[in-house]
C-alpha cells in the first residue's frame, strides 16, 4: 500500500502549483511501481483538501491567457493522473473537502470519510465554475444533483455526500483508520493486473455504445484468460489453493 498525503495543513492542504505536480508524479509513480497495491489518498490535518489556493489563483489571474490555460491545465492533468492510475484508490476523507477536494474524491475508486467532514462545491461562491472537476462530479453524482449543489455552492455533510455517491462508508471519526484499513484489505483479495484491465474496462464502457462495448469486452475477457493471473486465478479455484497475490 502506498499513501499519499496532501501536506499543506497550514492551508487547508489547498492546489497550489508545487501540490498539483507532486500529485501527479506521486499518482504516476504509484501506478509504475509494481510493489504498490492500493493507493490512500488523504490530508494533513483537519481538512483533506479545501480546493484551489487563492493565492495561487490570484498569481495566475494576473499573468497572462496563455498562462492562465497553462494553469487549469495542470489541474486537469492531476485529476485525470489520479482518475487513470491502475491500482485502486481509497480517498480517505479526514475533514472538508471542498471544490478540487470534492473532485479528487470523486476520482477515487473507494471513499471512505470521518463522520464530521464537510463538502462543498464552493467556486461559484468565489465566481468561479468548477471545470475541471467536473467530469468526475456529474459521474458521480449526476447531472441533475451537481446542478442544485454546483449552482448554490451550498456545504453539505459526509452523510449527504454519501447519499449523493461521492461517498461510499461514513464512519465515526475515530474509526477512519481502521475502516480505511478494512477498505484496503477487500482490494488486497483481488489480482492487480485483473484490477487494472478492470479499471480500463470500466471507464470503457461507461462512455461507449453497447455495440462497440459487445466488441470490446469480447477482447478483454479473451485478454483476461490469457494472462498469467487469469490461468493462475482459475487453477487456483479449482484446485482450492490461495493465488500469489493472496498468499
Amino acid at each position: 500500500m502506498a499513501r499519499i498525503t496532501l501536506n499543506r495543513p497550514e492551508a487547508a492542504n489547498a492546489l497550489n502549483d508545487a501540490l498539483l505536480r507532486d500529485l501527479k508524479d506521486a499518482f504516476h509513480d504509484c501506478g509504475r511501481d509494481l510493489n504498490v497495491r492500493v493507493i490512500v489518498l488523504t490530508g494533513t490535518g483537519k481538512a483533506f483538501c479545501a480546493g484551489g489556493d487563492l493565492a495561487w489563483m490570484q498569481a495566475i489571474n494576473n499573468s497572462s491567457r496563455s498562462e492562465r490555460v497553462l494553469g487549469s491545465r495542470a489541474v486537469a492533468d492531476m485529476l485525470y493522473a489520479a482518475d487513470t492510475v491502475g491500482k485502486p484508490v481509497v480517498a480517505r476523507v479526514n475533514g472538508a473537502a471542498f471544490g478540487g477536494g470534492v473532485g479528487l474524491a470523486c476520482t477515487a475508486d473507494a471513499v471512505v470519510a470521518a463522520q464530521s467532514a464537510s463538502f462543498a462545491l464552493s467556486e461559484v461562491r468565489l465566481g468561479l465554475v468548477p471545470a475541471n472537476i467536473g467530469p468526475y462530479v456529474v459521474r458521480r453524482m449526476g447531472a441533475s444533483q451537481a446542478r442544485r449543489y454546483a449552482l448554490s455552492g451550498r456545504r453539505f455533510s459526509a452523510m449527504d455526500a454519501q447519499k449523493l455517491g461521492i461517498v461510499h462508508e461514513v464512519v465515526a471519526d475515530e474509526q477512519l483508520e481502521d475502516a480505511v484499513e478494512r477498505e484496503v484489505a477487500t482490494f488486497l483479495e483481488a489480482a492487480p493486473e485483473a484490477i487494472s484491465i478492470t479499471k480500463s474496462l470500466i471507464a470503457y464502457v461507461d462512455g461507449h455504445s453497447e455495440q462497440d462495448n459487445i466488441l470490446y469486452t469480447a477482447d478483454r475477457l479473451a485478454d483476461a484468460w490469457e494472462t498469467e493471473c487469469g490461468r493462475e486465478g482459475i487453477k487456483s479455484f479449482l484446485g482450492k489453493t490461495v493465488p500469489s497475490w493472496r498468499a
